[in-house]
C-alpha cells in the first residue's frame, strides 16, 4: 500500500509547514494509519515517510546501512535533482557540507571543528554571549511596549552569536540573514531572493535562484579564507581556512560548504526554537506564570521549544543495501524521509505530544538529529535560549500576542517568520 496522493503531496508542500494543522494533521494521519509507507508525491521520485521516533533513531544509527550523501540529502523534484546533476558534473548537492557527507569524510570533517561545540570550551563565550543577549533584551524593551519578537530579537541575536563565532564582523550581518533566509526560505515569498512565488516557476529557474545564493556565499567566504590564511585568527573560519584532511587542505567546495553550514543552521534553527518558544508563552499565560514563579524550569523551557519547533523538518537518507524496518523490505537504493516533527509528536513516546508543556518530563525529542550526524552546534544552541531568557524573564511581567503570528513556508528549514507580542516590564 501507498500513501494516499493527498497526504503525500501535502508533507511536500512548503506551504504546509506555514501552516501546523496541515502538516502536522497529515503526520498524525501516517503514525496511525501508515507509519512507515511510500510516498509518490507528483513530481517526485517515490520516498519511504519515516514518521515514528524509534524508527527514525533506527536509520539515524545505522550510518553505513542508510547514507545521506548518494541522493539528495532534502526533498528535491525529479526536475530539480536533473537540474543541480547538470550543474555539478553528476552531484545531486550543490553543497557538500557535514550534512551530504557520509564515512570516512564525515567523520574527518567533523573532527575539524567539533572541539570548539564541547560545552567546556562553549564556557569560555558564555559571558561574550551574555553581553549580546542583554543587548537584545535592552533594545527590546527600548521599543516600548511591543516588538516583533522574532524579526527584532530573535531572528538578530544568534545571527550575532554565531558571526562572531566564525569571524564574520557585525557590518556584515544583515547580508548574512538575508543570504540565509533566501536559502531555507526559497519556497517562500517573503523570503526567497525572487521575492514571489515559485509554485510555478520551471526547475531551471528554482535551481538557478539557489544557486546564486549558493554563489554569494562562496564568494564571501573565499575572500575570508584567503585572508585567514594569511593572517590566521582565534575564530572558525581560521580553522576552516587553514584546516587539513589527511595532511591536505579542504577541498574548495568543502571549504565553502562547510562555511555555509555555519554561517546558516548554525543560528536560523536557534532563532526558529527562540521565536517560538515566546510565541507558546505568549499564548499560554498559565505557563508563562509557572515559569514567572519558578525560574528553575528554564532549562524544561527549552527542550520542550525544541522539541515544540523542530526547526529542520526533515533529512533524506538512501539505502545502501537491502533491510527491513517496521517490518517493511527496503531496496538497496531507496530513498528515505527522516520527518523529525512527526518523530517529536509521535504518541508512543510522548505524553500529549499536541501539548506545549514546560514540565515535560523526559523529554527526549529528535530535533537535532541522532547518532553520527546530531547537530554539531546543540549545546551553542541551548545555551544561547538559556542566557537570552535568563537576562528576558526576570524583566517581564507579561507578555501577549499583538497579532496573528506567522511561520515560513518551508519543508526543510522553517520557523516563525513573524511573532508580534505586547509585553510589560517588570
Amino acid at each position: 500500500m501507498t500513501i494516499s496522493t493527498e497526504i503525500a503531496n501535502t508533507i511536500v508542500d512548503p506551504k504546509a509547514y506555514a501552516h501546523w494543522e496541515r502538516s502536522h494533521g497529515a503526520f498524525a494521519e501516517l503514525r496511525k494509519s501508515a507509519p512507515l509507507d511510500v510516498a509518490q508525491p507528483e513530481g517526485f521520485d517515490p520516498f519511504w515517510v519515516v514518521t515514528k521516533f524509534e524508527d527514525i533513531q533506527a536509520v539515524e544509527r545505522q550510518n553505513e546501512l542508510f547514507h545521506n550523501g548518494d541522493r539528495p540529502t532534502t526533498l528535491t523534484t525529479k526536475a530539480a535533482d536533473q537540474k543541480v546533476r547538470e550543474l555539478t558534473g553528476g552531484s545531486p548537492h550543490l553543497v557538500r557540507s557535514l550534512v551530504q557527507m557520509d564515512n570516512p569524510d564525515h567523520a574527518n570533517y567533523r573532527h575539524l571543528t567539533q572541539d570548539w561545540f564541547l560545552p567546556q570550551n562553549l564556557r569560555q563565550l558564555e559571558a561574550r554571549i551574555r553581553e549580546i543577549a542583554k543587548e537584545f533584551v535592552d533594545r527590546m524593551f527600548d521599543m516600548g511596549e511591543s516588538c516583533d519578537f522574532a524579526r527584532d530579537v530573535a531572528f538578530l541575536y544568534p545571527l550575532r552569536v554565531v558571526m562572531e563565532v566564525i569571524g564574520v564582523p557585525q557590518a556584515d550581518e544583515p547580508r548574512m540573514l538575508k543570504l540565509t533566509q533566501e536559502l531555507f526560505g526559497s519556497t517562500d515569498e517573503d523570503m526567497n531572493r525572487a521575492g514571489a512565488n515559485t509554485e510555478d516557476s520551471s526547475p531551471d529557474e528554482f535551481v538557478a535562484l539557489i544557486n546564486e545564493v549558493v554563489a554569494d556565499f562562496f564568494e564571501y567566504f573565499s575572500a575570508m579564507t584567503e585572508d585567514r590564511r594569511a593572517n590566521p585568527r582565534q575564530d572558525l573560519a581560521s580553522v576552516i581556512a587553514n584546516g587539513k584532511i589527511d595532511g591536505q587542505p579542504l577541498g574548495h567546495l568543502e571549504a565553502m560548504s562547510y562555511y555555509v553550514i555555519a554561517a546558516t543552521a548554525g543560528h536560523d534553527t536557534t532563532s526558529a526554537s527562540t521565536a517560538s518558544a515566546l510565541w507558546a508563552l505568549a499564548e499560554r499565560p498559565d505557563q508563562f506564570k509557572k515559569l514567572k514563579d519558578n525560574p528553575d524550569l528554564l532549562p524544561k523551557l527549552i527542550e520542550e521549544s525544541i522539541r515544540w519547533e523542530t526547526p529542520v523538518k526533515h533529512f533524506m537518507r538512501s539505502a545502501t543495501a537491502d533491510t527491513e524496518l517496521r517490518g517493511k523490505k527496503i531496496a538497496k537504493g531507496d530513498w528515505l524521509m527522516l520527518s523529525y516533527p512527526s518523530g517529536n509528536r509521535d504518541e508512543d513516546k510522548f505524553t500529549n505530544p499536541f501539548d506545549f508543556d514546560i514540565e515535560r518530563s523526559p523529554n527526549k525529542h529528535i530535533s537535532f538529529g541522532y547518532g553520527a550526524h546530531v547537530c554539531l552546534g546543540q549545546h551553542l544552541g541551548r545555551m544561547e535560549m538559556r542566557l537570552l531568557f535568563e537576562e528576558l524573564l526576570p524583566r517581564l511581567a507579561s507578555v501577549e500576542l499583538a497579532d496573528e503570528p506567522t511561520r515560513v513556508a518551508a519543508a526543510f528549514v522553517s520557523g516563525p517568520k513573524s511573532v508580534p507580542i505586547r509585553f510589560k516590564a517588570a
